[in-house]
């Protein structure tokens, strides 16, 4: 656990540092909602630091909502710099909050960790690199998540899903390709991706589907 100096962060609002680190999560969600409601840019650290190691999730939403109103000109360039950490947690969440903020400036560094072995990392950068790709470039960003098709489990793949129908038309190519792999794993999951685009309503239909492909095709294939 990061330790941080409360004498150097937060100003008046320094106590909130020590209460959004608080052993009850209660007190830690009032204390992000309370940093949220009176943004402090001394603690935009402090609440960065948090997200790397925060067990809950609502705790981690609310602190993704306090940085989200701090101005992006000083939590931006941070949140960027914490996708180079070491802790998977830190990376997913900063790029998570990336995500929300929606600066595209975060685009490069973004569209870098699309491939990361970490399984949740991956998700979020998904998700996000969806959010900041630049006009134009969809395609390009189709072509590039298409190489993780057939990754994981069912819930896996359907993020990857909905990140990939996020990309609209542009996408579509890129799964015809897809669907012609030699891999079967592949071949189902770029089917199923293109079932929901056609039908955005259809992702617990599509859930089933995937679900009876991959226990079809196993693991390895």
């Amino acid at each position: 656990m990061v330790v941080v100096n409360t004498t150097n962060h937060g100003g008046q609002n320094a106590h909130l540092v020590d209460a959004v680190a608080a052993a009850d999560p209660s007190v830690r969600l009032r204390a992000a909602l309370a940093v949220g409601t009176r943004p402090d840019p001394q603690l935009t650290d402090a609440l960065i630091h948090r997200c790397a190691v925060e067990p809950d999730f609502f705790v981690r939403d609310m602190l993704t909502w306090a940085l989200c109103r701090l101005p992006a000109e000083i939590t931006v360039p941070r949140l960027i710099r914490e996708l180079g950490s070491d802790g998977s947690q830190a990376r997913s969440q900063a790029l998570h909050t990336l995500s929300k903020i929606g600066d595209p400036i975060a685009w490069p560094e973004v569209s870098a960790l699309v491939h990361d072995q970490d399984d949740e990392v991956a998700r979020s950068a998904w998700r996000a690199a969806v959010a900041l790709v630049p006009a134009g470039d969809e395609g390009a960003l189709a072509a590039d998540l298409a190489t993780e098709l057939g990754r994981g489990e069912l819930q896996m793949q359907l993020s990857l899903s909905r990140a990939l129908t996020g990309l609209g038309e542009a996408v579509l190519p890129v799964l015809d390709a897809a669907g012609t792999s030699p891999i079967p794993r592949v071949r189902a999951h770029a089917d199923a991706t293109k079932q929901l685009w056609h039908d955005p309503d259809g992702g617990f239909a599509l859930s089933h589907e995937l679900a009876k492909r991959v226990a079809a095709i196993g693991p390895d294939a």
